[in-house]
This record gives C-alpha cells, sequence and structure tokens, in this order.
C-alpha cells in the first residue's frame, strides 16, 4: 500500500506541467508546437533558451519535491527501504509529467523529470549519467541519443553499485529497485520511438544551444 501511496504522490507532483505554464504566460500551448511534447527540449526549440533552462528546471525540481515529501512521511517508519520508496515517488512524478490527466495525458517525455530522480537518489550516479550525456550530446548534438544513453547508464550504475552493497538493502529490495529502473527505460524508449526511428533513418534533428531562438520547429 505505501508504495501505491509513493507512486500516487509522485503523479500529483508530476502535474505540475512547467513548459506548459511558460507557454501559456508567452501566449501559446507548448503542445501544438515542435514536437506536441509538453518538455524541455522542446521549449528549449520553440522558445528559446530561457524557456529551455525554465523548463529543466521546474521538472526537475518536481520530481526532488515528490521524493523529499516521502521521506518526509516514510522516512521514520520506512528507513530501510526509504531509497526504494523514494523510487517509486519519482517514477510515479515522471507518468505524471508524461501523462498528465489534467492535460488530456498529453505531457512530455520525462527526461528533465528524470534528472531530478537522479538527483534525490544519488549524486554519484547523477555524475556519471551527466558525463554520458554530455559527451554524447556535444558529440552528437542528438537530445535523444544522450538521453536514452544516460538513461542506459543509470540502470548499469545502480545495479553494480547495488550489488556492491552502497545502498545497504535487501537484495529483495535492490530487486525492485533494478526493475523499476528497467521499466523506466522502456517507458523512455517509448516515448521517444520517433526520435528512435530518426536517428536509424539518419533524419533526427540536432540541437546546437549556441544557435537556439525564439522560433516554431516543426519537427521535434
Amino acid at each position: 500500500m505505501v508504495r501505491i501511496i509513493c507512486l500516487g504522490i509522485g503523479y500529483l507532483c508530476g502535474l505540475f506541467q512547467t513548459s506548459y505554464i511558460y507557454g501559456r504566460m508567452n501566449g501559446i500551448d507548448i503542445r501544438e508546437h515542435g514536437s506536441g511534447n509538453a518538455g524541455a527540449t522542446n521549449a528549449l526549440r520553440t522558445l528559446g533558451k530561457k524557456a529551455g533552462a525554465f523548463t529543466l528546471l521546474g521538472d526537475c525540481l518536481k520530481c526532488v519535491a515528490a521524493v523529499l515529501i516521502i521521506r518526509l512521511l516514510f522516512g521514520g517508519s520506512h528507513q530501510e527501504i526509504i531509497r526504494l520508496l523514494g523510487l517509486y515517488g519519482a517514477a510515479g512524478c515522471i507518468l505524471g509529467h508524461n501523462f498528465p490527466i489534467n492535460l488530456g495525458f498529453k505531457g512530455g517525455k520525462g527526461i528533465a523529470a528524470s534528472v531530478g530522480l537522479l538527483l534525490s537518489f544519488d549524486l554519484r550516479i547523477l555524475a556519471i549519467c551527466a558525463i554520458v550525456f554530455f559527451i554524447v550530446f556535444f558529440s552528437s548534438h542528438y537530445v535523444s541519443l544522450a538521453s536514452l544513453l544516460a538513461y542506459t547508464t543509470f540502470l548499469i550504475s545502480l545495479i553494480i553499485m547495488g550489488q556492491c552493497g552502497t545502498f545497504d538493502m535487501t537484495q529483495k529490495a535492490l530487486n525492485e529497485m533494478y526493475i523499476i529502473a528497467l521499466l523506466l527505460i522502456i517507458l523512455t524508449c517509448y516515448r521517444h520511438r520517433k526520435n528512435i526511428s530518426r536517428l536509424l533513418q539518419k533524419t533526427e534533428p540536432k540541437t546546437y544551444l549556441r544557435t537556439a531562438d525564439k522560433t516554431i520547429n516543426k519537427k521535434v
């Protein structure tokens, strides 16, 4: 039951759609432009660097908020699995971001919210994933490819550190964490299925931070 509650808390936090709010402040529905996703990449390409940074920060912090709420509520009674419960909350937040009931289940792809997951889970894993992301991004300029590889790195790092005893949890709880992380990767691949197809066809648009401006991009 506590796991379902954590998912619910996360989902409610995920309903705060930063790019949608920012877009409305600028007179547009972000979901009607670019890729149609209410996420940081689409905000960057559609409304510029400021919008992209604002969305990244907002979506990241809402996931951190979900984990902090869970730690405050269950840190005393479920200390032995608090990391696992936090991961449930983060997963719920990503689901709420991707499929917000208040916006007709049309949200983003969950990458910025996933940064919040890493930030609240383990800074060492965050650092490793960030290195992978930026190496891939600045060498290829494909946000989608960098995001997918960083997510895969998260699962690999989680398993290695978990099996080395870093998290001081039972094997059953660790296995549960691994499954959640794997499901999040599957969800990310599903949300990026069009990007993956374009990557394979070599038609995926590249992102250059130095040229991002307020232009409506038709294909993100």
